[in-house]
């Protein structure tokens, strides 16, 4: 296997970004607390996420 690296500040932006996600949903009614802001976090989470596994193809 070939040395994979992981870009460590995306990583750290991705657990950021979804454990505020986490937090500000609510199981009870299936809703967040502020939709606004969570849609922003909801798309910078999912581009976080698409630099970090299309950095990990490259090196492939």
């Amino acid at each position: 296997m070939k040395n994979q690296k992981i870009s460590f500040p995306l990583l750290l932006i991705a657990i950021i970004i979804g454990t505020g996600l986490y937090k500000d949903f609510n199981f009870a009614t299936l809703t967040f607390k502020r939709p606004y802001l969570d849609i922003v976090y909801g798309v910078s989470l999912i581009f976080a996420l698409y630099m970090i596994f299309k950095g990990k193809k490259e090196n492939e």
